[in-house]
């Protein structure tokens, strides 16, 4: 299985960058792993938040694939240990399909038509962080979650 986190708008932070590449890399060697920014909307100003999220969502829904399997980055979502996340990693794992898609959407959210795609939801914490801090949140905890599943020394409770 493939997993992608697919975001909107590019991570402008250098040092965001930098460790985001660092897990990425430490993430392959356990599988493909991906992280795909897709284009910020322009000239948002003179939009409504609803319209906002429509547009982010048509972007979003282009870029899935028919047979992805998509979960959202809410703040209303899941929240779990590491440890559950790492079962839940592995229950994704052994359910077969080609692609496991994490999905962090604008800020105002996302919109109806994407979280009727979405096969469901996980909440990093109760506390709100910027998009691209999110990033690196969710490519630090898929490595974590993989380390756990192999039993090496990463994660310590």
């Amino acid at each position: 299985m493939n997993i992608c986190l697919l975001a909107v708008g590019p991570t402008d932070n250098p040092m965001l960058k930098e460790l985001i590449e660092v897990y990425l890399k430490r993430l392959n060697h356990y599988v493909r792993f991906e992280l795909k920014c897709l284009p910020a909307l322009k000239n948002t100003k003179n939009l409504s938040t609803e319209r906002q999220c429509y547009l982010e969502g048509q972007s979003i829904l282009q870029a899935l694939g028919a047979s992805d399997r998509v979960v959202l980055l809410d703040e209303r979502g899941k929240q779990m240990k590491s440890t559950e996340f790492a079962k839940y990693m592995q229950k994704q794992l052994n359910a077969g399909g080609k692609k496991l898609v994490f999905v962090v959407g604008g800020p105002y959210g996302f919109s109806q038509d994407i979280k009727s795609r979405a096969q469901g939801s996980i909440s990093l914490s109760k506390m709100t962080f910027s998009h691209q801090m999110v990033r690196l949140f969710m490519v630090e905890q898929c490595y974590r979650a993989f380390s756990i599943l192999r039993g090496e020394p990463y994660h310590h409770e």
